[in-house]
């Protein structure tokens, strides 16, 4: 699974959590053990643990000693040593002998007129413990008081244990939450730096809504499942493995019922997952889509009460979250039947094992305390399958997730860097207030079975001159910008800058000798301040005065006490829609590049305004190249060259009064937007006058 590959990069936090796991299951494994001798020795044996008592009588030793061949009447010998007061004592030796015990049984048994002939071995050390028990009352023990004092003993090592246990897992929930959130942390940074770097094709190829996805909600199934993996993953393995040699040590007898649970189990479990998996990739797709509804919805949103149309995207949205509820519900109801299918088999095996045990506890065979260890370690081997099977049932989700964070990471932009030995060989590139922009015969596509958008473009501009481009709706003009910025690659022909082909130049070169205005223009949440300075952290205020003072935008200043910290919503949606172009005019002037790209980006002025900036441009600016996409005849008709666009092709090429002259299609938008008069005037005439304020986007 994909999931692994994310915790390798984390193989510290995973050993560490490891061994505090193999910890904490020794911690839960010696719990039954315990509650085992509670029972057996604290309740039935009154704290009696060995046949060897730790004193005996001198007459019980003699008796003993006569029933015993050499030696066994060594090894008694050997572990007792006479005491000062007439009885014999159990040596540091004897009580390390394991075979004293089952020696002494049937001896001791016999002293003491138990019979322990003819039984099997559990049976005769029962007897040795009472003949045990008998000794300690012939020399006066308080027997109630041996009890509590192993009860209260055994009870306190439990205590420490189930404390010791519990402090693991604090400390193993900690080191596992914070290993998932440096994992959601780092997709998440390796994803957003993979997303910056894709141009328009591959983000349009996702989609904003599904990058959205992807970035929040699949991440959140990543770091979910890692955290459970270690938690659960881990120490499910360790616990049933743990259960089966501690159940080993008890009885293996009732083993079957345990293999036969596990594998119910197991098949639930995959017919669950045949069922559900593919529910978990349409769930992922479905959730897309209802983000996509909900951001064009609220996007939109104007544009839907302007047409009445709430109604339509209510309906719209309701139909998409209904889909996502149907596949949750059926996924959450498939899910639903696993917890009583194990609990039913958790039942039947504890069922099972009591019905058998009472037999084997009635002949002997298996004593109370070890009945009741034997069914708690089965339900641990149990759970830990439990465990493992609740994680196969969610980890497909998030491998589902993990493969569509993949998807996004291993994408390799279309647009990228080249070489570094041709970015170390431009050496003075970028000197100078303008730069030499050429297009040599382009022609592009935006796929390869689409026709294309441009074909054959071929232009210059010389430093510090002014380029107009116009032309219809959809003649490719904005598709040149995007080139020139390099958000795409030409399919034929190339774009230099001052003789340099821009794909042989680091794109971070590029853009810094581009100040770009995009056609819709768009303020970040912040200030003006933040606005206008975006392309540097630590610019200058007077550089920043200065470009809000060219883009015309000093009213959104006057009368403000705020000054350049006049708050900006996101998106730019507390100003006009002119004020939002000229601050996006100041802050690429601001930038101090050697190219401006004004995309469409008068269109909400006015035309007093539009004129005022023009000339705040070629009077402050007069080094700069600039490139100005404009439908408005009265924006491009001063630039020292325009070129018209149709359906992707040159159609005419020079100034305002050679185009009115030899290009028919400058003369139609012209003679749609000017008068005779103005027309007549040629490159001479006044713009037409329009009203003071802006025209709102």
């Amino acid at each position: 699974m994909r999931l692994f590959r994310y915790l390798g990069e984390h193989k510290r936090a995973v050993m560490l959590v490891f061994v505090l796991l193999i910890a904490q299951a020794f911690c839960d494994l010696m719990l039954p053990n315990y509650t085992s001798r509670i029972v057996d020795v604290g309740i039935q044996q009154a704290g009696i643990e060995r046949v060897a008592p730790s004193e005996r009588t001198a007459k019980t030793y003699e008796a003993i000693e006569l029933m015993l061949g050499p030696t066994e009447a060594a090894l008694l010998d050997r572990s007792y040593d006479p005491s000062d007061h007439g009885t014999y004592e159990l040596v540091a030796k004897g009580q390390d002998d394991v075979e004293l015990d089952a020696m002494l049984a049937r001896p001791l048994a016999a002293v003491h007129s138990m019979s322990a002939e003819g039984v099997s071995d559990e049976i005769a050390l029962q007897a040795g413990i009472a003949a045990a028990r008998a000794e300690y009352e012939m020399l006066g023990y308080d027997m109630d008081a041996m009890r509590f004092g192993y009860l209260v003993i055994t009870g306190i090592k439990m205590l420490g244990f189930a404390l010791l246990a519990a402090a693991i897992a604090v400390l193993v929930g900690l080191v596992a939450s914070r290993t998932g959130a440096k994992i959601g942390r780092n997709l998440r940074s390796r994803l957003f730096k993979r997303v910056m770097s894709f141009s328009d094709a591959e983000v349009q190829r996702f989609s904003a809504a599904s990058l959205i996805t992807r970035g929040t909600n699949d991440i959140q199934q990543i770091q979910m499942m890692s955290i459970l993996t270690l938690r659960m993953v881990l120490y499910a393995p360790i616990l049933g493995i743990g259960g089966i040699i501690m159940m080993a040590r008890t009885d293996l007898s009732m083993g079957w019922i345990i293999g036969l649970a596990v594998l119910v189990i197991v098949i639930i479990v995959a017919v669950l997952m045949l069922v559900a998996l593919p529910k978990f990739k349409i769930m992922q797709k479905l959730i897309d889509r209802v983000n996509l509804v909900a951001r064009e919805m609220l996007t939109g949103v104007s544009v839907v009460r302007a047409f009445g149309r709430q109604q339509r995207e209510q309906d719209r949205f309701d139909k998409a979250s209904t889909d996502l509820m149907r596949t949750q519900l059926f996924v959450n109801r498939t899910m639903a039947f696993m917890f009583p299918a194990m609990f039913l088999v958790l039942n039947v095996v504890s069922i099972a094992i009591v019905w058998i045990g009472a037999g084997q506890v009635d002949a002997g065979v298996v004593q109370t305390g070890d009945l009741i260890a034997f069914i708690t370690y089965a339900m641990i081997i149990i759970m830990g399958f439990f465990m493992l099977s609740m994680i196969a049932v969610i980890a497909p989700r998030a491998n589902v997730s993990a493969a569509r964070i993949d998807e996004v990471i291993e994408t390799e932009p279309s647009i990228a860097d080249p070489p570094p030995e041709k970015a170390a060989a431009l050496e003075g590139f970028g000197e100078g207030h303008g730069a030499r922009i050429c297009f040599n015969d382009v022609s592009f596509r935006y796929a390869e079975d689409s026709e294309n958008v441009l074909d054959g473009i071929t232009f210059s501009i010389d430093p510090g001159k002014v380029c107009a481009i116009i032309g219809s709706t959809g003649s490719g003009k904005s598709t040149i910008a995007k080139l020139l910025l390099r958000f795409y690659d030409v399919g034929e022909g190339s774009i230099t800058v001052d003789g340099i082909d821009v794909r042989d130049l680091p794109l971070h070169t590029l853009r810094a000798q581009v100040g770009y205005v995009p056609q819709k223009a768009f303020l970040f949440t912040g200030t003006i301040e933040s606005n206008v300075g975006y392309a540097s952290d630590e610019m200058d205020r007077e550089a920043l005065f200065r470009a809000i003072e060219i883009a015309q935008a000093t009213e959104l200043l006057e009368g403000s006490e705020e000054g350049l910290q006049v708050p900006i919503t996101q998106g730019g949606t507390n100003v006009s829609g002119g004020q939002r172009q000229r601050l996006a005019i100041a802050r690429a002037i601001a930038s101090d590049a050697r190219v401006l790209v004004f995309d469409d980006s008068f269109s909400a002025l006015d035309y007093r305004t539009d004129a005022a900036l023009r000339k705040a441009l070629s009077v402050e600016l007069p080094g700069k190249t600039q490139i100005i996409i404009a439908q408005r005849i009265a924006t491009v008709m001063r630039a020292d060259s325009i070129i018209v666009l149709d359906e992707g092709r040159i159609v005419g090429k020079g100034t305002h009064k050679q185009l009115l002259e030899n290009c028919q299609q400058y003369r139609e938008i012209a003679s749609s937007q000017l008068s005779p008069e103005e027309l007549s005037l040629g490159a001479d005439a006044e713009p037409p006058r329009g009203g003071d304020g802006d025209e709102r986007a």
